[in-house]
């Protein structure tokens, strides 16, 4: 992998992260028109550039990720007000924590089948065209609370079918609990933070424990950090598209672009094209 290849690959990641496509869909799609081999460094790259990806979430609700709640901490309760943001997301991540460790295999196992990818590329666009119409109730308080922290962590658990979209599960996990689009969409975009800062943290320890895992990566630092960067500025502004786009327009038109994209490997996968999982 080259550095062109590296900064279009961190392009379709910061465009696709945070948005409900399936980032995996689409780095099988790119990896394979660049002719790109799946080697364990191409893997870890496409995991660790979403540090970029996280950064850009910390910039844009820096004044959320860093603002405590007023009052001294004199009891549990009080303590779990000064942190409540940071308790809720905690809340939220655990699910998928636990539930990544004891599945740990046949998530693997399911990374390896692009097939999967496709029909749920598919089979979420579907959903999508209707979600607006089964979870758009949003109760006018529109108020994060634990109960519902909790219940958009179990959603986000399915995201672990690769296809699905952890922005898709989560954010309508959201929805599903009467929260309106755009405050779905924003937690969504908070609870990434830990899920994908613990992924890349993984990804990075296990390339770490690789025989020659140091030497690879001290020979592709720079490619590194250049996919961060570019991961970065493009998330920024994917971000920001996304939740003027939601909020006005509705979900249905990420349905119909699912549709097209689970279509498209689908049809590649029938001519004979060996795809295979980034």
């Amino acid at each position: 992998m080259n550095t062109i290849e590296a900064i279009l690959i961190a392009i379709v990641e910061g465009l696709t992260e945070f948005l409900p496509v399936s980032s995996t869909g689409h780095m099988i799609i790119t990896q394979n028109l660049l002719g790109v081999e799946s080697t364990d460094f191409v893997k870890a790259f496409t995991v660790i550039i979403q540090f970029g990806a996280i950064l850009s979430v910390v910039c844009l609700y820096w004044k959320r990720f860093f603002r405590l709640n007023p009052g001294k901490v004199t009891d549990l309760k009080s303590f779990l007000y000064k942190f409540d943001f940071y308790w809720k997301l905690l809340v939220a991540f655990i699910p998928a924590a636990i539930f990544g460790l004891l599945f740990s295999d046949l998530i693997d196992s399911m990374l390896e089948s692009v097939w999967i990818v496709a029909i749920m590329l598919v089979i979420g666009g579907i959903f999508m065209l209707f979600v607006d119409k089964i979870f758009n109730h949003p109760d006018p308080q529109d108020r994060m609370t634990e109960k519902r922290a909790f219940i958009i962590g179990l959603f986000q658990c399915i995201a672990m079918i690769p296809g699905v979209s952890r922005s898709m599960a989560t954010i309508v996990g959201g929805m599903a609990q009467r929260l309106s689009r755009k405050a779905a969409a924003e937690f969504s975009f908070f609870l990434a933070v830990p899920t994908m800062f613990a992924a890349t943290a993984y990804k990075m320890l296990k390339l770490f424990l690789e025989p020659n895992g140091t030497e690879v990566l001290r020979e592709n630092i720079g490619v590194l950090i250049i996919g961060n960067v570019v991961a970065f500025i493009v998330a920024l502004l994917a971000i920001k598209f996304f939740i003027g786009f939601v909020t006005k327009y509705g979900f249905k038109a990420f349905g119909y672009y699912r549709i097209i994209v689970g279509g498209i490997i689908l049809v590649m996968l029938l001519l004979g094209y060996n795809l295979q999982i980034v």
